[in-house]
This record gives structure tokens, sequence and C-alpha cells, in this order.
């Protein structure tokens, strides 16, 4: 009876968010380039804010991050907190300057400060990390997440041993594929406003969901007395661990905080295709403004639900023998009823979907406008140029949901995700702030820093001895070296062979680019209370040479 209520709530709400987004965009452009991969450049801030919000709070953010304060503690609130200040970069700094642009993507911002083979090298980055690296583990996460969550291996009955294979990875290659193919349709029929629509009403449910998760698992920690005994309760026993200060043997030493780390979330919040689009597709530079500052906002919240269940989890499962990424599944699948199992359930898909087919709808923008138009064919239509985006996508949605399954391997699939995301982000990072702060580095010394830093960071993440070096610096470290390094790279190069003429930066009128009169005053506001929940947790005497890390072992599952 149980199961029945939760499949029945999960899929009322997974169809309930289906019908509303139809139903909203059922007039929109889907035919013209700016309609389906900018949404008509029509987005105001709730629907900006929801889609960058859902785009982030994705499975690999719920099932990992989680995860690894299953097994690190509250230090790695770092990927949640930090980003704020990223976010209120991008509004002051980086979105007047797409905008001012009318570009549509980062790699054709490039192309505009550089030349059109910094854009072809930025579009095929960008590309090979979000067919090789992203959508596969978007899946893989969701899919993970849902079998904790639903049981849906028991769900099988007869059926794996029937086939001769294991239900866990029967669930597995089922729920990717589900998903992939119901994301793909969703990104490649419906284009940005329709998955902004869907992202916005399912980040609500998320939200709620997630919030949820954590008042229950709290309720059920503290017994009859209540959610405030639970919450003292973990408190007590995981005092040490409430702690906003990285140890050196956790996933995120406080020193990698000002090298690896915040460069990693610079990129993210101000130069990834994936999360920015949205941003481009702003009415205005203050509805962008606030879209963007809304989430920081809303950011805040992130640790109450994507870091504080993973210390719950510790405090319920610890003696148990499984991975940290099966903490979060396994503790919604204990303490929520079966009507609301079912409905965060529908949340999770929602998040699945939401990530997925965002990185699926910028795949495609990339390929169609970066590739496609600017490469292949030119003198192409805007029908053939969407065409060919929707066919791109159908091979990159078949090929993610191909290798997902094969990440089953993966200790901590977050800090996997991390690792792997520096390989582009930090040359492109280092070629978009290069490009924005100077105006006489030239075109070959994006380029040189592009192919450089990218083939740089691979050879030191694969190859031998030089990834016994790496380790010994900590990945993080390294990647802000490799950041450092490309700048001065960049520079040097400026000064020896500068432009001709300085780079000047015309206004092509795509919106109207009055900034929001509260933008600054608001940044400031955040990064106030980012500070301020720093402070409230820091206990620097894990950084004591004598210390030794007060994080427990990781917990493998036998």
């Amino acid at each position: 009876m149980d199961l029945a209520i939760t499949i029945v709530s999960f899929l009322f709400f997974t169809g309930l968010v289906g019908i509303l987004t139809w139903w909203i965009t059922r007039k929109d452009d889907h035919a013209s380039t700016q309609g389906y991969f900018l949404g008509g450049r029509s987005l105001t801030f709730p629907l900006i804010a929801g889609s960058l919000l859902l785009t982030n709070l994705s499975t690999e953010q719920m099932v990992g991050l989680n995860g690894l304060a299953f097994t690190d503690g509250l230090c790695v609130m770092v990927w949640e907190v930090v980003c704020v200040i990223a976010l209120v970069l991008m509004a002051w700094f980086f979105l007047p300057r797409f905008l001012k642009s009318g570009v549509a993507t980062v790699p054709e911002y490039l192309e505009i400060r550089f030349d059109h083979q910094t854009q072809v090298i930025t579009n095929l980055i960008f590309l090979l990390a979000y067919v090789g690296i992203l959508l596969p583990i978007i899946l893989y996460t969701g899919a993970l997440g849902m079998m904790g969550i639903l049981d849906v291996p028991s769900m099988l009955g007869s059926l794996p041993e029937i086939l001769g294979i294991a239900p866990n990875t029967l669930a597995l290659w089922l729920i990717i594929w589900a998903v992939g193919i119901i994301g793909s349709i969703y990104a490649l029929f419906g284009g940005l406003r329709t998955v902004a629509v869907s992202d916005t009403l399912n980040g609500v449910g998320l939200l709620v969901g997630g919030l949820l998760i954590t008042v229950y698992a709290l309720s059920a920690l503290g017994g009859d007395a209540g959610m405030v005994a639970g919450a003292e309760s973990l408190l007590d026993e995981q005092r040490e661990r409430f702690n906003s200060i990285g140890g050196p043997k956790s996933s995120v030493p406080f020193g990698t905080l000002f090298s690896g780390v915040f460069i990693i979330q610079l990129f993210y919040w101000t130069t990834n295709q994936q999360i920015i689009q949205r941003t481009f597709g702003a009415r205005s530079l203050a509805e962008g403004q606030k879209g963007v500052l809304l989430t920081g906002a809303l950011k805040l919240l992130g640790p109450l639900f994507l870091v504080v269940p993973g210390m719950i989890a510790y405090s319920m499962f610890a003696g148990e023998a499984i991975k940290p990424d099966e903490a979060y599944g396994r503790l919604v699948n204990r303490v929520l009823p079966p009507p609301l199992t079912g409905f965060f359930a529908a949340a999770m898909i929602g998040a699945i979907l939401s990530s997925f087919n965002s990185a699926l709808n910028s795949s495609c923008t990339l390929f169609s406008l970066g590739l496609y138009k600017g490469v292949f064919r030119k003198d192409a239509d805007q029908a053939s140029v969407v065409r060919s985006g929707k066919v791109f996508g159908w091979i990159v949605a078949v090929v993610a949901m191909s290798v997902a399954p094969l990440l089953a391997q993966t200790t901590s699939v977050f800090e996997y995700l991390q690792k792997m995301n520096g390989m582009y982000f930090i040359p492109i990072f280092a070629v978009v702030l290069v490009g924005m702060l100077t105006r006489r580095v030239p075109a070959i010394a994006a380029k040189i820093a592009l192919l450089v830093g990218f083939s740089g960071i691979a050879i030191g993440y694969f190859v031998s001895p030089f990834d016994k070096i790496v380790a010994s610096l900590h990945d993080f470290h390294f990647l802000g070296l490799m950041f450092s390094w490309l700048i001065v790279l960049m520079l040097v190069i400026g000064e020896i062979w500068p432009r001709e003429t300085e780079f000047e930066q015309q206004d092509v009128g795509a919106v109207d680019m009055t900034p929001w009169r509260l933008a600054v005053p608001a940044g400031c506001l955040l990064i106030l209370i980012v500070f301020a929940i720093y402070i409230s947790f820091a206990d620097f005497s894990v950084l004591a040479p004598e210390s030794t890390s007060s994080n427990p072992p990781v917990l493998e599952s036998t």
C-alpha cells in the first residue's frame, strides 16, 4: 500500500509539472534561433533565478554534496556558500559585458574579443566536457538517488533474475535511459524558455522537498522529543564536524578555498555556458542582475538541504557499511512518509531533468551557433540551424546515456566532477577574464592558453609521474597554480606581441543596459552574510600543525 501511494504521488507531481510547462510555453517561438536558444530574450528575474538555481541543484549536488558532508562534515558547505560571492561578481562585472555584446554563447563573446579560431576551440572544449563529463554524471547521480528514494531494484521483481542482470545494475540502466529520453524531449522540442519554466516549477518542489527532508530527519533523530531535540543531539554528537574550516585531510582543506575552489566557483557562475545561458536571455540588464542576485540569496539556504542531511545520515548510518553517495537516498527513504516520498522523488526527477536538459540545450546551442552556423554552413537559415541542434542533441543524449552507467565504480561522484571540471573550467575562465580586463592581449595568447591549459591539466591528472606530483599538491591547489600560470602567460604574450589596436567593446543594443539601482548594496549585503556564516562556524584549531583532521574515514560498502 505504501509503495502504491509513493508511485501515485510521484506520477501526479511529475505529470503536473509537464502539463503546466506545456500550457505556459505552448505559444512560444521555437522556430527561430533567438526564440529557441535564448527564450526570445524575454526572461524575467523569477524565471532566471529559478532556472539558475535548479540547473545547479541537480542530483550531483543533492547526492554528491550530501555524500561529502557524510564524510567531511560542515566544511563542504564551501561549494554552496562561497558561490554567492561569484554570483555577485557575475551581476556586477561579467553580465553587463556579455549582454552589451548581445551574445548567445561564451565562445561567441570570445570571437568578438579575440578571433573566430578562439571561438571554435572554446566550443570544442565545452562540447567535449559536456558530452564526456557533465551529462553522464547528471544521469548517473540522478539514477543513484532515485534508486535509494524509491527502492527501484525491489520494484523490478523477478525481472533481473530472468534477464540474468543484477537488480541494481538493471535499475541503473532503466532510470538513466528513461530520464535521458524525457529530458531530451524537454530540451530538444521546447528550447530554452521551456527549460526555464520547468526549472522554476521543479525548483519550488525541490526547495520545499529538500527542506522537508531536513525537518523529518531531525525529527527522526530526536525521536519522541521532536525536531529541536534532534538538532541538539546532532550538534552535540558532531560538534567537531560543525566546522566551516576544512582540515588537512578533508576534501576541501581551508587553503584550497583561496585557490582552485574559488576559481572553479567563479567559472561555474560567470562563464559556464550551461549555467549562464539563461542570463543571456534576460529581458534587460536589470532583470538579469536581479535574477542572479536572487539566486545568490537562495543559495545561502543551500547548506540546510545539501549539507545538513548528509551529517544527519552520518549519525543514523555511521555504523553501517555504505558508500557516502548512497547516504542521501537512504535517508530520504527512511524518514519521509510515502506520499511525500513520491513528491520528493518527482522533485528529484525534476532536478535531474533540469540539469540534463539545460546542459543538452547548451550543447546544442554551442554546436548549432558555434560550429554548424559558424564553420560548416555559414549561409544556413534559422530553420536549418535549429534543426541541426536537435539532431546533434539526440546524438549527444544517446552517447551520454550509454556512458553514464560506467561511472558506477566512482567513489565520490561530486569530488570526481569538480576534478574533471577543472580541465575546461580553468583555461576558459582564464581567457575570458584576461579578455575582459585587457585591451591589447592578442588572439594567439588566448588560443595558446586554451590548448596548453586543457592539455596540461589532463596530463597532470592522468600521465605518470605528473599525477603523483599533482596528488602531493592537492588537486585544487594544482588548478589554482595552472590558472595563475595561464594568466601570466597571456599577459607576457600580450606585452611581446600586442594587438595593433586596442579592443573596444560595442553595445549592439540587444537589451536595455540600465543597471538595477540596488545591485551594489544587495551584492554587498550578500557578501557580508557569507563572511558572517563562515566566522560563526569557524574553528581554526584544525589547521594547527599537531592537529589531525577531525573528519572520520570514508565508509565504503563491503
